[in-house]
């Protein structure tokens, strides 16, 4: 390794994980990678749609609106509860999808028409954009050897990518909400919205991965048969 320490190349992310950074570099990053890339985007996602995975699931259950709808604002008021009990942060997105949830949950019960909770993805897939407009924003998810042997065009162009992403499937869950049935849009919500961001971390994930493999042999710090 040219006479540098493992430790000096690669900055610890966890604890007393001094000989594991080796073999993280030797297996090019990917044990580096995978709790931070993975799980902490997953629960934001997953926070801001439960609400919408509750109703979903409650209305392909028992075909009723009202009992959906109701599930669904009590899920987001839960939630918030959770958090708060538990000392974790709550924050505006989380507080957003909750007054979403309220007031648009509401409205379907008062007029007994579901296609106004269906809608409520869409606003927040077009406030999250909104967020990943920001430059670098995926910084802020990625460990130490990624930031390190990544290329600032690629994470800023993937972050643009993303805002991409959740305009095109909010537009689209407004045209399966007003187009569709309840319960070709439950499917689409449930199975395309979750499946097209699962799409595109595994393939984020691969492809960072594979450009930090590459930057990390043509520097010397890796050899092909270490990480092949």
């Amino acid at each position: 390794m040219n006479g540098t320490a493992a430790s000096d190349l690669f900055p610890d992310p966890i604890d007393g994980a001094g000989p594991n950074l080796k073999r993280m570099a030797r297996r090019g990053g990917r044990a580096a990678f995978e709790k931070p890339f993975w799980s902490k985007p997953m629960r934001q996602f997953a926070n801001d749609l439960l609400s919408t995975l509750v109703f979903v699931g409650l209305f392909l259950l028992l075909d009723d609106v009202r009992i959906a709808t109701l599930a669904a604002m009590a899920a987001g008021a839960a939630q918030i509860v959770y958090f708060k009990a538990t000392g974790r942060p709550v924050d505006a997105m989380l507080w957003m999808s909750l007054a979403l949830v309220v007031v648009f949950g509401s409205v379907t019960l008062h007029l007994d028409d579901p296609r106004f909770i269906m809608v409520k993805p869409s606003i927040i897939h077009f406030a999250i954009a909104a967020v990943m407009l920001r430059r670098g924003w995926i910084g802020r998810y990625l460990p130490p050897i990624a930031k390190e042997n990544l290329p600032e065009r690629m994470v800023t162009a993937w972050g643009y990518g993303w805002a991409a992403l959740m305009v095109t499937l909010g537009i689209a869950n407004i045209a399966v909400a007003l187009l569709a049935s309840p319960k070709v849009w439950a499917f689409f919500a449930g199975v395309v919205l979750v499946g097209a961001k699962l799409a595109m971390f595994a393939l984020q994930y691969v492809i960072f991965r594979q450009r930090v493999v590459r930057s990390l042999r043509e520097s010397g710090t890796l050899s092909s048969r270490e990480t092949g």
